[in-house]
């Protein structure tokens, strides 16, 4: 065997692989791991060989982000577009609404402007965004509010224009333009198809090479992601993503999927790219989201001020962006070319829906190894889980919802009973089920760390326990964000674990999560992050 280019020792080693737990050593030669054990590792050091001394740290494989939009969350790195969003700058009203209105004093005459992440939710009292309210901040500059979900926007008269968005203009098949009863548009848009098409102009300069992708790759390498997704993966992001990785600039491998189009085309042939970039599957949109109100229940929402906010009714109920007929069509156009499919819902109903289109897709295109997704799995029950584990689909599950919306999802939308099991990651396990956990940025901002936590305790940040029951241990919550995750990217024989042969996709933490109590698991710190053995992140 040759000599190695690095050797980490000292320290913890957490390998998530059982055959090398209680590892003392790793050796790295290529980029690849070629070595997992004892003392013996270190007969493999040579004239060369960079030694690691780990300290009190811990080295464990990188965090896997399953779900993620980072082609989207690029975005906040453009002069266009403006945070606002409660769990980042503004957690009140009053905060968003002053920078709302200092970005309009600020910014150059007619620059359009889109403020991403208004929740009325966590920033109680601040008003719907109306479009004569837009018009009078910016009558001659295009605005747009986007809410924090993503599933919904606001826009004034001149960002509809500038997007070309006429009155006759019809609904995008899984998308909806309000309109009021004279049938002109309001500049009050649901769903990706139609937020989309409201923004993307309005983007298209500020997204033209690979800059604000590279700032966000680091971003992800420095809270220590090695390998992620892309949820939403649209053509025009092809040729931005390709100058990244064949300029070397990427810090983070990627697995993305494409939006699902009416047609049932895709435009990306299924054998491309390699272990760096790769399309693996196509994402589709059951419902919406618990914030704006559209996800597809069997239960209503609570009468309450939150949900008055909202605009919901009395004892509202969302529904499915798709009828059951173009969920077939849509799944029975991709998944029998060997497509993997990933599926956005939240509502019990929902998760009824698309389990019935996955059964009949399943029984008439067998496939061996098809590693069918749910993603958020919001209000998905045990029994449902256990009907998708049967058939061998895989959830990623967006937990932080418990950490962030905990309170809200008791006490404003659903009740102790449905709000307190949101996200059921104890059911989940109990159904044999492998999951991942996500942050669907940039709806939070990548934290692994706080995902784990947020599994094992369940704790809102206001310290409440929300369903005790549906812990996991921290174990659990490790493999569900490295390997277990890189399965649900197909990458599992790559990553996401300690194994000789795979890249060594690293990262070094300041303490081992196993052994810091499970409420500061948040709080560790990554020290350093490694992709096959190069350094993209020291701290």
């Amino acid at each position: 065997m040759s000599t190695a280019d690095l050797i980490f020792t000292g320290g913890t080693i957490l390998a998530m692989d059982p055959e090398h737990e209680g590892a003392r050593a790793v050796a790295v030669s290529g980029g690849r791991i070629i070595a997992v054990g004892g003392a013996d590792v270190l007969d493999l050091r040579g004239s060369r060989t960079e030694m690691v001394d780990l300290g009190n740290r811990c080295l464990m494989p990188g965090f896997v982000e399953a779900h993620t939009h980072p082609t989207q969350d690029q975005m906040l790195y453009s002069d266009t577009v403006i945070d606002i969003r409660p769990v980042t700058t503004c957690p009140s009203a009053e905060d968003a609404h002053a920078e709302i209105l200092r970005a309009v004093a600020t910014a150059p005459a007619g620059h359009p402007l889109i403020f991403y992440g208004l929740d009325v939710l966590l920033q109680t009292g601040f008003p719907e965004p109306t479009r004569a309210w837009l018009d009078e901040l910016g009558p001659d500059r295009p605005i747009v509010i986007w809410q924090n979900s993503g599933h919904l926007a606001w826009a004034n008269g001149a960002a509809m224009r500038f997007a070309g968005l006429a009155d006759d203009l019809p609904d995008p098949v899984g998308g909806h333009y309000v309109r009021d009863y004279y049938g002109r548009l309001t500049g009050k848009v649901y769903e990706a198809p139609a937020v989309l098409a409201l923004i993307g102009p309005m983007l298209a300069d500020q997204l033209a090479g690979p800059e604000l992708l590279a700032r966000e790759q680091a971003d992800l390498a420095a809270r220590g992601v090695t390998l992620c997704s892309d949820m939403a993966f649209a053509q025009q992001m092809r040729p931005l993503t390709s100058a990244l990785y064949q300029q070397q600039r990427a810090k983070v491998r990627m697995r993305v999927y494409e939006m699902a189009d009416p047609a049932g085309e895709s435009y990306c042939p299924l054998e491309n790219g390699d272990d760096m970039f790769r399309q693996i599957g196509i994402k589709i949109w059951v419902d919406g989201s618990p914030w704006v109100g559209n996800i597809d229940t069997s239960f209503p929402y609570l009468n309450t001020p939150a949900t008055a906010a909202l605009g919901l009714g009395h004892d509202h109920r969302g529904h499915a962006n798709y009828t059951e007929e173009q969920l077939h069509h849509i799944v029975g156009a991709y998944y029998p070319t060997g497509w993997q499919i990933a599926c956005h819902v939240h509502g019990d109903l929902g998760v009824d829906l698309i389990l019935d289109v996955y059964e009949s897709a399943l029984a008439r295109y067998p496939r061996v190894d098809h590693r069918l997704r749910l993603e958020h799995c919001g209000a998905m029950t045990p029994e449902q889980f256990w009907r998708a584990a049967r058939l061998g689909i895989t959830c990623s599950l967006f937990i932080d919802h418990v950490y962030y919306w905990g309170d809200v999802l008791v006490d404003d939308l659903f009740g102790p009973e449905r709000g307190a099991n949101w996200v059921r990651t104890r059911s989940a396990l109990d159904a044999g089920m492998r999951v991942s956990f996500h942050n669907d940025c940039p709806v939070t901002e990548e934290e692994p760390l706080r995902n784990m936590a947020a599994a094992v305790t369940r704790t809102s940040r206001s310290g409440r326990v929300l369903a005790p029951e549906e812990r996991v241990t921290v174990d659990q919550a490790l493999r569900a964000q490295t390997i277990d995750a890189a399965y649900q990217l197909f990458a599992d024989d790559i990553t996401g674990s300690l194994t000789p042969g795979k890249y060594a996709d690293l990262v070094v933490l300041d303490h081992d999560p196993r052994q810091v109590r499970p409420e500061e698991l948040a709080d560790i710190g990554v020290c350093a992050t490694y992709l096959a053995g190069e350094q993209t992140f020291q701290s």
